[in-house]
C-alpha cells in the first residue's frame, strides 16, 4: 500500500515517530499523480510551485515542536481542491472557459482553515462547469474517467475530487454540493463523500452556483478521515451572512461503533421505480447488515419526493441566472474580442464563455424569473420546498436517521446520457431532496454491481452530523468494501 493511501491518523503517527517527512508525502502524491493522471484526467492544475514550499515549512515546524499534541491532525496531508474553491496564488476557473486564466486573490474560508490544520494542496480538480452537471463531462477543460472502469464517467459535478481520491492520488478532497456533487460522485467512484448541513461550513470564497443549497464538504476513502477533514473546516464565519453559529461537536469522539438502538428509517420512495435492482439488492444487504449491529429498521415515507426534481432545478436555477450575471467580460475571466459595443462585448462573452449545459440553466432561471412567471414557477417551487423539509421533520420526530441508496444506478458510460439532459437530471433524485432541506447526508461504499461501486446514502437531522458518521463507520468496520482499490 502506497504511503499516501494510508489513513490520516496512521501518517499523522508516522510523522511523529520520523518514518516519513511531509516532502516524501508529497513526492508520493506527485509521482502517483503522474503514474495516473493520464488516464483518469482528475487534476486541472497542480500547485508546484507552492506545495514543495509549504512541505519545507512544515518540516521545520514538526522538527520544532516539543509536545505531540501541537501537531495538528492534517499536518503534511496531501489533498486536491475542487477548483470552485478561491485559492490564491493558483487559478480558480470553476472548469469552465469564461474563467481560464482567473486567479483569485484571495483564499476561502476553507482554504485558511486547512492551512491552518496543515494540509498541503497539491493542486485543482475538474468539474463540471460551474458545478452544474452529473457527470464531469460538462468541463471545458477535459474529461475525467472513473478509476474502476476508464469507459465510465465518475459522476459529477465533483468528479475530479473523487476520482482523485479513489485513485490514490491525494489523502483527501474538498467538493461541493448543491443537488448531490459530492455524494454522487463519492458513490460511483467507491470512496465516501460527505455533504455537510447548510451553513456548517463557511461558503465564503466558493464560487456560487445555487446560493441557498451550496455546500462544501470532504472526500476520503475512509468514515474517520471525513471526521477528521471535517473537524477542520466546520464552524462559524463572519465572512459568511449564511453560517450558522453552533457549537461545533468533536466528531471523531462519535466514532462509537455501536448503533444498538439507533432508529433507522428507510423511505420507500428511494427504493421503489427508477432504483435498478442491482443496486436494490445492495442496498437491502446494507440494511440487513445495520439490524445485525443492533439498529431498528423501518420503512417510511417522504410523500413530496416525487417533485423535489423540478422543484430543484427551477431553484437552482433561478439562482444560477443570477450569481453567473457577474461573468460578463468586465471584472472576470475572458473578454470576447471584436464586439460593437458594450451590450455586444456581453452577449460575445457569454455565448463564447459558458458551456451548453450553464447556457441550458442560465436561460431556465432567467425564465422562471421574469416578470408573469414568478408566481407560477420560483414562488410556488418555494412553497414545495417547505413541504419537502416538513416531510424529512415529520420522520426525524421519530427516527435518528434515514437511508437509502445514493444514486439510482452504478456509474454510466461515458457520453451515455450527454444528449438527454432530462435522463441525467434523473441520477440526483436521491440526494436532491437533502439540499432543498439543508441537511446532512454521507455517501459509503456499500457492494459492487459489475464491478462498480454502490453508495449507501445515510442522512441526518440538520447539525447532526455525529450520527451520521456514527452510523456510516459503524457499517464501515463491519464491511470492507471501502478496502477495495481501483486498478489504474
Amino acid at each position: 500500500m502506497s504511503i499516501i493511501e494510508k489513513s490520516i491518523r496512521e501518517i499523522h503517527t508516522l510523522l511523529l515517530n520520523k518514518e516519513t517527512t511531509v516532502s516524501e508525502l508529497l513526492n508520493t502524491a506527485w509521482s502517483r499523480i503522474e503514474e495516473t493522471d493520464n488516464k483518469v484526467n482528475a487534476f486541472v492544475t497542480l500547485n508546484k510551485e507552492n506545495a514543495p514550499r509549504r512541505a519545507d515549512q512544515l518540516e521545520q515546524e514538526i522538527a520544532d515542536i516539543t509536545d505531540v499534541d501541537d501537531l495538528p491532525i492534517l499536518a503534511g496531508i496531501p489533498g486536491g481542491i475542487k477548483d470552485n474553491i478561491c485559492t490564491q496564488g493558483m487559478p480558480t476557473t470553476c472548469s469552465s472557459k469564461i474563467l481560464s486564466g482567473y486567479k483569485s486573490p484571495y483564499s476561502a474560508t476553507v482554504m485558511k482553515r486547512l492551512h491552518a490544520a496543515g494540509a498541503v494542496p497539491v493542486g485543482k480538480l475538474n468539474m463540471d462547469e460551474f458545478a452544474m452537471g452529473s457527470s464531469t463531462e460538462n468541463s471545458s477543460v477535459q474529461l475525467t474517467k472513473n478509476p474502476w472502469n476508464l469507459n465510465y464517467v465518475p459522476g459529477g459535478s465533483s468528479g475530479g475530487s473523487a476520482a482523485s481520491v479513489a485513485a490514490g492520488q491525494v489523502v483527501f478532497s474538498l467538493g461541493s454540493d448543491t443537488g448531490g456533487s459530492i455524494r454522487q460522485p463519492a458513490a460511483y467512484c467507491g470512496v465516501v463523500g460527505l455533504k455537510p448541513t447548510y451553513g456548517l461550513v463557511s461558503r465564503y470564497g466558493l464560487v456560487a452556483y445555487a446560493s441557498s443549497l451550496d455546500q462544501i464538504g470532504p472526500i476520503t476513502r475512509n468514515v474517520e478521515d471525513t471526521a477528521d477533514v471535517l473537524q477542520a473546516i466546520a464552524g462559524y464565519d463572519e465572512m459568511d451572512s449564511t453560517s450558522a453559529n453552533v457549537p461545533i461537536t468533536n466528531y471523531r469522539e462519535a466514532l462509537t461503533g455501536d448503533i444498538k438502538g439507533l432508529k433507522i428509517a428507510i423511505a420507500q420512495e428511494y427504493m421503489g421505480e427508477g432504483i435498478d435492482s442491482q443496486v436494490r439488492e445492495v442496498i437491502e444487504q446494507a440494511v440487513k447488515q445495520l439490524v445485525s449491529l443492533g439498529a431498528e429498521v423501518e420503512y417510511v415515507s417522504l410523500p413530496h419526493t416525487e417533485y423535489a426534481l423540478p422543484c430543484y432545478y427551477l431553484l437552482a436555477s433561478a439562482e444560477a441566472s443570477s450569481n453567473l450575471a457577474r461573468y460578463d467580460g468586465v471584472k472576470y475571466g475572458i473578454r470576447a474580442e471584436g464586439v460593437k459595443d458594450l451590450l455586444d462585448m456581453y452577449k460575445k462573452t457569454r455565448s463564447e464563455g459558458f458551456g451548453d449545459e450553464v447556457k441550458r440553466r442560465i436561460m431556465l432561471g432567467t425564465y422562471a424569473l421574469s416578470s408573469g412567471y414568478y408566481d407560477a414557477y420560483y414562488l410556488k417551487a418555494q412553497k414545495v420546498r417547505t413541504l419537502i423539509k416538513q416531510d424529512f421533520d415529520n420522520v426525524f420526530a421519530k427516527y435518528d436517521i434515514i437511508i437509502g441508496p445514493t444514486a439510482p444506478t452504478t456509474a454510466f458510460k461515458i457520453g451515455e446520457k450527454t444528449s438527454d439532459p432530462l435522463t441525467m437530471y434523473l441520477n440526483d433524485i436521491c440526494t436532491i431532496p437533502v439540499n432543498l432541506a439543508g441537511l446532512p447526508a454521507i455517501s459509503i461504499p456499500c457492494g459492487f454491481v459489475n464491478g462498480l461501486p454502490v453508495g449507501l446514502q445515510i442522512i441526518g437531522k440538520a447539525f447532526d452530523e455525529s450520527t451520521v458518521l456514527r452510523a456510516a463507520h459503524a457499517f464501515e468496520q463491519s464491511t470492507n468494501y471501502h478496502k477495495q482499490r481501483p486498478t489504474l
